[in-house]
């Protein structure tokens, strides 16, 4: 009796355990229809998703080579800082599928001129591409991009398919 008592309990625990996973992958897997707001905050290396203020997904980042320090150069392989928006969409990237930023803005481009050097440009979020989409989540173990924000291409997939242009995208150190 105490045997099928402990049974029972020990087959119950594990139902619940197993559903509490298999919840859990779903909320992971889980796809939006709209974002509003990209947040991008490099020494965590996340970039988070929003819709009317609510969270709603973050994701994993490789950022440029040199990622400390606001972009000031063309070359300098470092992510801007500051407030941009996705000023273009891409469905034929190398990259597989890319959203630009809307970098250099006045402020970046008046601080280049000051200097005498180019702000550069073409600064994206991006996927991996064909060359490095095996690679998938592993891509993140390294910054790698010229000043890109990277993520696996079944992410930039579901960010690009719910980022219409205009988009506001905040980056932070």
């Amino acid at each position: 009796m105490v045997c099928w008592k402990f049974l029972t309990k020990f087959f119950l625990a594990f139902l619940v355990l197993g559903f509490a996973i298999w919840a859990g992958s779903l909320s992971e897997s889980r796809s939006f229809s709209r974002i509003d707001r990209i947040l991008v905050e490099k020494n965590k290396r996340v970039m988070s998703v929003f819709y009317k203020g609510k969270f709603l997904k973050s994701y994993k980042i490789a950022l440029g080579g040199n990622p400390v320090g606001h972009k000031v150069q063309e070359g300098d392989q470092k992510t801007p800082e500051g407030t941009y928006h996705i000023s273009a969409k891409y469905p034929k990237s190398q990259f597989y599928l890319a959203l630009q930023i809307s970098y250099p803005n006045t402020r970046d481009s008046e601080n280049a001129r000051k200097k005498g050097v180019s702000p550069g440009g073409q600064i994206m979020i991006h996927g991996l591409g064909k060359t490095f989409g095996w690679l998938g989540k592993l891509h993140v173990k390294s910054d790698w991009t010229l000043g890109c924000v990277a993520v696996t291409n079944e992410q930039i997939k579901e960010i690009y398919d719910a980022c219409p242009v205009g988009t506001k995208v905040d980056v932070r150190s």
